[in-house]
């Protein structure tokens, strides 16, 4: 796969799901995920390099196709296995990047990698997560442009959640927190995104029985349309069903495999794309969201 060199761009900002996907990040496997020792990365059976970077390679292909401007990470030897999912070091809002600070000791390097890209970008950053504070983003979702939800759990904690307070409250924008469950332990992964997936500005894909209720109670009260994701293939999956990309509202990507997912999906009136994905998502605990770091959504030109 070649990689474009990067753009300089002053367009950024991803918390207004009205809009197209419009500029996202991502990182190919490579050689740190073909080098990577499964018992140490907590990767599954199924896992397969040199599957895992076609099927991400397909990804690519799909968000490019919707008119996705797609920025290349560098591929690096660098044992950083995970920084494939290019999610969860860092989010982008219209004021600017927030760079964290990970749960998962193996990925303390990744949020640099981010912080660099964004200096190339010309992305301002308007804070960092430092010290014990910890928080990934796919513990993070936009229940509205003004309104971060964010899951306390295995990977984002108490102070990681008082320091985005912190960050984004003079900017306008309001951090609720909900606490998750511990369903199979610190070592997986499970992050607030592995229950909630958007599919549009109020509608999402939900697996009801892990949610937090007060979380599933604050999206009733505004309106979302919550779709049921079939508790088979959750299970089946260690919550990978779930988890879709939307490139905008009601058109998104999941993983092969979980027709009856799909069909939920479509009753609730999506499009959905598919691609493989047991050699890297299943095996590797991270769907389409997790591939993706949304640096602009946006209205067509």
């Amino acid at each position: 796969m070649s990689q474009e060199p990067m753009r300089k761009t002053a367009a950024f900002g991803s918390e207004d799901r009205a809009h197209p996907l419009a500029r996202v990040i991502m990182r190919a496997p490579g050689p740190a995920m073909a080098a990577a020792d499964p018992a140490q990365w907590h990767y599954g059976p199924g896992f397969d390099p040199a599957r895992a970077q076609a099927q991400h390679a397909a990804l690519a292909d799909i968000v490019a196709a919707s008119g996705c401007e797609v920025i290349w990470l560098d591929s690096a030897d660098d044992s950083l296995s995970d920084a494939v999912f290019v999610q969860d070091p860092s989010f982008v809002t219209h004021a600017g990047a927030v760079i964290l600070n990970m749960g998962k000791s193996l990925r303390r390097a990744e949020p640099t990698l981010h912080e660099t890209t964004y200096q190339r970008l010309g992305v301002p950053v308007i804070g960092r997560l430092t010290g014990d504070a910890r928080a990934e983003a796919g513990d993070a979702f936009w229940i509205d442009p003004q309104t971060l939800a964010v899951g306390r759990g295995a990977r984002t904690n108490q102070a990681g959640i008082a320091a985005l307070d912190d960050i984004l409250r003079p900017h306008g924008i309001t951090v609720r927190a909900y606490d998750l469950p511990w369903w199979s332990g610190p070592e997986a992964c499970l992050h607030l995104m592995s229950l909630v997936s958007p599919v549009a500005p109020n509608a999402a894909l939900i697996h009801a029985p892990l949610m937090p209720f007060a979380l599933w109670q604050d999206l009733r009260d505004a309106g979302w349309t919550l779709i049921h994701a079939p508790e088979a293939e959750f299970h089946a999956s260690q919550g990978l069903s779930l988890n879709v990309l939307m490139l905008k509202p009601f058109d998104v990507v999941m993983i092969d495999g979980f027709p009856q997912t799909r069909a939920a999906l479509e009753k609730a009136g999506c499009r959905v794309q598919v691609f493989e994905g047991d050699a890297l998502c299943i095996a590797c605990e991270g769907g389409p969201t997790c591939l993706t770091r949304p640096l602009l959504r946006a209205a067509c030109a």
